[in-house]
């Protein structure tokens, strides 16, 4: 297969972060939708217990190998096509779920659901970066949490409106997901390929010495500090942290119902009004996350969200805990939980590695969360003991999360089309003064002193006019 490299034409950086984004809809849609609907076929055509495990468990491993697979891929043949693949799988696996008869095409189905989805994740917020501009690519990426929340509220909706019909409940909850992939599918047509992306590579093929076109690979982050760790400190961050979001997730009725003692209806309910405080925190963060406050802000999000999980330690597993931990966990989520982590997966690598990096660590995170989930019931005997635990690994999570961003050497946007010498040059593995006007519009990045004579262009590097990776449709001349 060869890469894309053709012209790509204007795009409307809202545009692209909408339509790429819905990525973040459809993930969290066919997760809450598959969740009701393999209940409604449960009685209807005829699946067990155990097989509903195993379509669950199912969806959620193909997810994994899809961000896996599908980050690399888009990093090696270009977004547009990999993010146009992704949805064309997830419409005919949706079809297949509605039209299944059985066990053997629900299998079928909630892979190609499940690979698509998780392929599409981080190639769509690769692309979302590369159309942004310095002053707004937080808020661009951060846009797809709201876009998350969208897809968890529909679901819900048609599961409201469906939930009693049985086979054909099941099948509207399903068709709702593939509908919105094939309009999304649609609409990405209109979508160009990313010309940051098209530059580095056709870098790469000339075998210039830039930085992007040199560092192409899981093999570069292993081996070069400057991108090691920030990739470290992503999978201790989102790994931990995601550890008690899934289980607030998957859990979060199992322990409202058995352990604090409400109805299913309650705590229905208490989700419904949490998805909304959520909602809102996710566009006050959109609002700070390209200015100077992004770190101050994360560090209070961080001590509201590991606090969370203290408060029935200290105060018991009662309602007014229990609604205290659902309200404190919304607003710190938005501000130190998956939102923040998109951004700094897209400013701390090249390129290249991108969506490759962005990807391994969305994969990394879900198997790892689908594994504890596996004993959560089990330790919820204890659930003193087991939110305790629970606070100190999403503690030290976010910990990952403060050290590793709250002074980087490496910005993406502004230094890959440097010459690769530069990252084994002694400045590059230097903290060098902070610059809150920094390219990033973060305020908080602490640059490296690339304090140096300009250097020539390197002997094989690419002579054609570049993009500017802040206006990425646009030409410019560097």
């Amino acid at each position: 297969m060869r890469p894309d490299h053709s012209s790509p034409s204007t795009a409307h950086p809202w545009w692209v972060a909408l339509i790429c984004g819905m990525a973040s809809y459809i993930d969290s849609a066919a997760i809450v939708s598959s969740g009701t609907a393999l209940v409604l076929y449960q009685h209807s055509i005829g699946i067990t217990e155990g097989q509903i495990g195993a379509l669950s468990a199912t969806l959620t491993l193909s997810i994994a190998v899809g961000a896996l697979t599908g980050g690399r891929l888009g990093d090696r043949y270009g977004r547009r096509r990999v993010f146009l693949t992704t949805m064309a799988m997830i419409v005919i696996g949706s079809a297949l779920l509605v039209l299944a008869p059985g066990f053997a095409m629900l299998m079928v189905g909630m892979m190609l659901v499940g690979l698509g989805s998780g392929a599409d994740l981080p190639v769509s917020l690769a692309s979302i970066s590369e159309a942004a501009s310095d002053h707004n690519r937080g808020r661009l990426v951060g846009f797809s949490q709201i876009l998350w929340f969208g897809g968890i509220i529909g679901a819900n909706v048609f599961g409201i409106i469906a939930g009693g019909l049985g086979q054909l409940g099941g099948q509207i909850m399903f068709c709702h997901v593939g509908i919105v992939a094939l309009i999304v599918l649609a609409a990405r047509l209109s979508i160009p390929e990313s010309t940051t992306w098209a530059n580095a590579d056709r870098e790469r093929l000339a075998g210039s010495d830039t930085i992007r076109a040199s560092s192409t690979g899981l093999k570069d982050v292993l081996s070069q500090k400057i991108f090691l760790m920030p990739f470290l400190a992503l999978i201790g961050f989102y790994t931990l942290t995601n550890i008690g979001a899934n289980t607030g997730g998957q859990f979060g009725t199992y322990i409202g119902v058995n352990v604090v003692g409400i109805t299913v209806q309650q705590q229905s309910l208490l989700g419904i009004v949490m998805l909304g405080v959520g909602m809102l925190g996710a566009m006050v963060f959109m609002r700070i996350v390209d200015t100077p406050l992004r770190m101050k802000v994360y560090a209070v999000g961080a001590v509201l969200l590991a606090g969370s999980y203290l408060i029935p330690v200290v105060f018991g597993f009662s309602l007014i805990p229990w609604v205290a931990l659902s309200f404190f966990n919304a607003i710190g989520g938005a501000f130190a939980f998956e939102a923040i982590m998109k951004v700094w997966s897209q400013e701390s690598f090249p390129t290249l590695l991108r969506s490759t990096v962005q990807g391994s660590v969305i994969g990394i995170a879900r198997v790892l969360a689908a594994g504890v989930a596996l004993i959560t019931p089990a330790l919820m005997n204890t659930p003193t003991m087991a939110y305790l635990l629970l606070t100190i690994i999403v503690t030290v999570g976010l910990v990952c999360g403060w050290v590793g961003f709250r002074r980087t050497g490496f910005d993406a946007f502004a230094e890959e089309t440097l010459d690769a010498s530069t990252l084994s040059a002694p400045a590059a593995a230097s903290v060098g003064d902070t610059n809150p006007g920094a390219h990033s519009g973060a305020g908080t990045r602490t640059r490296t002193d690339r304090r140096r004579p300009p250097r020539p262009a390197a002997p094989h590097a690419v002579r054609h006019a570049q993009l500017s990776p802040t206006t990425p449709y646009a030409a410019t001349e560097r």
